[in-house]
C-alpha cells in the first residue's frame, strides 16, 4: 500500500533542492551577508577595542572580558540576521510586484507546507550563520576568549529552536510587512531588537533597570542570547534552563503560527 504521505515529502525535498540550488549560484551574497556583521562586531569589539585601551570588562559577569560576553550574542544575532535575509527579504519580493511565489504554491503539497518550507530553509541557513561565527571569535579578538561546552545536548538544541525561531520570524516578518515597509523595518524592528536583546550584555545585568529587564522578555533574541551563554559560557549570568528552553518553543510555535496564517492570506488572495 503506497504511503499517502509520500507525495508530500517529495514536493517537500523537491522545495528544499531548488532553494538549495538558487543559494548555490548565489552563494558570494550567501557568505557575505552570513560574515559580515559578526565579522565587524568582534573586529572593532574585540580587536579595535582592547588594542586602543578602550577594552571593557563586565565587573557583574565575574570580571569576563567583553569578547567572552559577546560570543553567544554575536552567534543568536547572525542567526536572526540570517533568518531574515533568507526568508522575509525574498518572500516580500515574491509576494510582491514578482509574485514568483506563485510557482511555490502551484506545489502539489498543502499551502500552509511551503511557508513550513521556507521556515526549514531559513533554519538551516541560521545554523550555518551561527557556525561561521566560531572561527571569527576565535582568530580576531586581541584578549582571550573562554567559550567551552559542558553540555553538547543543550547546545544542539539552543542551536535547532533559535534557528527555527529565526526562520519563523522570517517569514511572519515577510509575509506581515508590506514590500514597500521592508525598509522601515529595519529600523522599527531589526535594529531594536537587535541592541535590546542581550546581544552585548548577559539578562541578569539589566537588573538594576528592573522595567527595562522585564521589558525585553517580549524580544525572542534574549532568549536565543541567553540560551547560547548557558551552552557556551556557563560561568557567566544567564537565564535558567526552563525559562529559556520553554521560551524559545512558545517562540517557534507563535511565529510559525503568525507566518503561516499570513502567507496562507497572501498566497491565496
Amino acid at each position: 500500500m503506497t504511503d499517502p504521505r509520500r507525495p508530500y515529502v517529495r514536493a517537500f525535498a523537491g522545495l528544499m533542492l531548488r532553494d538549495t540550488r538558487v543559494l548555490v549560484r548565489n552563494f558570494a551574497p550567501f557568505v557575505t551577508r552570513t560574515v559580515m556583521n559578526p565579522l565587524l562586531s568582534v573586529f572593532v569589539f574585540a580587536y579595535v577595542f582592547p588594542r586602543i585601551g578602550q577594552g571593557m570588562r563586565a565587573g557583574g559577569a565575574g570580571g569576563a572580558n567583553f569578547a567572552t560576553i559577546l560570543v553567544p550574542g554575536l552567534i543568536a544575532v547572525a542567526m536572526v540576521f540570517q533568518g531574515i535575509a533568507a526568508v522575509a527579504l525574498p518572500l516580500s519580493m515574491e509576494l510582491g510586484a514578482t509574485r514568483e511565489i506563485e510557482d511555490r504554491v502551484l506545489a502539489p503539497i498543502p499551502n500552509w507546507l511551503v511557508a513550513v518550507e521556507k521556515i526549514v530553509f531559513g533554519a538551516v541557513q541560521g545554523v550555518v550563520a551561527g557556525l561561521a561565527v566560531f572561527p571569527l571569535v576565535y582568530l580576531i579578538p586581541a584578549t582571550p576568549v573562554d567559550v567551552h561546552v559542558e553540555s553538547w545536548p543543550l547546545l544542539v538544541v539552543v542551536i535547532a529552536l533559535a534557528s527555527l525561531a529565526s526562520g519563523a520570524l522570517g517569514l511572519a516578518l515577510g509575509t506581515v510587512v508590506r514590500p514597500q515597509h521592508i525598509g522601515l523595518m529595519f529600523a522599527v524592528v531589526v535594529v531594536p531588537m537587535t541592541f535590546l536583546g542581550c546581544v552585548y550584555y548577559p539578562w541578569a545585568a539589566l537588573h538594576p533597570i528592573r522595567w527595562l529587564q522585564i521589558g525585553v522578555l517580549v524580544n525572542p533574541l534574549v532568549y536565543m542570547s541567553e540560551g547560547l551563554r548557558a551552552a557556551l559560557t556557563p560561568s557567566l549570568p544567564h537565564m535558567p534552563l526552563p525559562l529559556f528552553l520553554a521560551a524559545l518553543v512558545a517562540a517557534v510555535l507563535a511565529l510559525s503560527a503568525i507566518g503561516v496564517r499570513a502567507f496562507r492570506q497572501r498566497t491565496i488572495d
